[in-house]
């Protein structure tokens, strides 16, 4: 796994970060061989190794995976609702509710 930024790993030569291949897998319930199909940028191989790094890393990986999620929670909490885009689009469906 090659660092990535703020020191969040990632497979080497690509943006996807092992915990993005832990929640497809874990969470998606995907199997390594449609991550591979949905991203094929990536091989089995990078998969296979993002996973074997997770379980040498749980408690980092699990960690990173639930200060992403805080920090969704607050920009989620942070944005005016309904967001600027759905007023517009409101506005162009004709709908003033």
């Amino acid at each position: 796994m090659a660092p990535g930024y703020a020191g969040k790993p990632r497979i080497a030569g690509h943006r996807i970060r092992v915990q993005d291949i832990v929640i497809w897998h874990e969470r998606m319930g995907l199997c390594p061989d449609e991550i591979v199909s949905q991203y094929p940028t990536i091989t089995l191989a990078d998969v296979y190794a993002a996973l074997a790094y997770y379980f040498d890393n749980m408690d980092e990986i699990r960690q990173q995976i639930k200060e992403g999620e805080a920090f969704a929670r607050e920009m989620k909490a942070k944005t005016p609702i309904p967001s600027l885009v759905q007023h517009k689009l409101k506005g162009l469906n004709g709908t003033n509710d």
